[in-house]
């Protein structure tokens, strides 16, 4: 028994997340000569978050290659790509200066399958940071999950957990479909527990954190964390909170949702992105048309603030959702003073 233990235990060890994304973008590369990956600074200078540390040494500059700063431009080459039979991997700085190549993924990698009635498709990898990273201001931390899954045709994975990462990412690159993948700039050294052997994380599979009996919380990304520590805090007053991570924006997983609603009768959606139209709108609805006879309060939303996101600390903090918010959150629907 105690050599079962040792030998499960060896099986697996602490990484951050940028070395689970490298480690799925590396392992893809080996099993496929036709995934490539393109970007910033991915060559040379090992990523500007050093996510494509060692890829340039180990596959060459066939493989990883450094492009111009010109989104729209190394988009459009990636789409082409992916269109004549090659698995791109684009990596944007930052989503926030992807909006340049909104063109090319929205109006060209979305819908190539079915402009040209499934003849071919454009199974390409876009990803890169979402969301605030601090004291960036308005142009530099803005969240993007809600734009893309806007768009049928493309898929949208958005998780911060690096088990859950290094999975997602080698099921988006093996994916027939353009895959959008949203990281988090501050949380790429977050360390966790990463399997050594070869694994896929489904897309479109939610994974409950937390299991819980009186309120479901549901978020994604770094927010995970805001309601991890939320759940903790409520659990010394004697209030369980199930805790739901999204990890896949589009296509969603309803089921888990509705079945933990059902279970807790209570709901927050948290959610880092502006209020209106976005990812806790969506999961909201989806409660009230397949819960509604199971709630017993109306679902909240905790988002970050309706405005522009402004340079001081101070700005930051109250801008983005935190569990005192949350916490505030669940009691109100649960009727407990405080």
């Amino acid at each position: 028994m105690l050599l079962l233990r040792l030998q499960k235990k060896s099986m697996s060890r602490i990484i951050t997340l940028r070395d689970s994304l490298r480690e799925a973008m590396s392992e893809e590369m080996r099993r496929d000569k036709n995934v490539f990956l393109m970007g910033e600074e991915v060559a040379e200078y090992n990523g500007a978050y050093k996510v494509s540390k060692g890829m340039l040494d180990e596959f060459g500059p066939e493989r990883v290659i450094d492009t111009p700063i010109t989104e729209l431009g190394f988009a459009g080459i990636g789409v082409g790509a992916a269109m004549n039979g090659l698995r791109p991997i684009v990596e944007f700085m930052t989503w926030n200066f992807a909006v340049l190549a909104f063109d090319q993924i929205v109006n060209n990698a979305a819908k190539t399958l079915s402009q040209s009635g499934g003849q071919f498709g454009c199974p390409i990898v876009f990803r890169g940071p979402s969301g605030s990273a601090g004291q960036l201001a308005q142009q530099h931390s803005q969240t993007f999950e809600s734009w893309m899954a806007n768009c049928p045709g493309l898929k949208v994975i958005s998780c911060i957990d690096p088990v859950d990462a290094k999975g997602l990412m080698k099921s988006a690159i093996r994916d027939e479909d353009p895959v959008c993948v949203m990281e988090s700039e501050i949380m790429y050294g977050l360390k966790a527990e990463v399997p050594e052997e070869e694994y896929l994380t489904p897309i479109g599979k939610a994974r409950i954190r937390r299991e819980g009996s009186d309120i479901t919380l549901i978020s994604y990304n770094k927010m995970i964390l805001e309601c991890d520590k939320a759940a903790e805090e409520l659990a010394k007053e004697g209030i369980s909170a199930e805790v739901i991570d999204l990890r896949t924006i589009r296509p969603m997983d309803h089921e888990t949702i509705i079945n933990s609603v059902k279970k807790t009768n209570r709901c927050v959606v948290v959610d880092e992105a502006w209020p209106f139209a976005g990812v806790s709108a969506e999961v909201t609805y989806n409660v009230q048309k397949f819960a509604f006879d199971y709630l017993d309060a109306p679902v909240m939303r905790v988002n970050s603030a309706d405005v522009s996101l402004g340079y001081a600390p101070t700005f930051v903090e109250e801008y983005l959702p935190n569990p005192t918010k949350i916490i505030r959150a669940v009691k109100e629907i649960m009727y407990v003073n405080g």
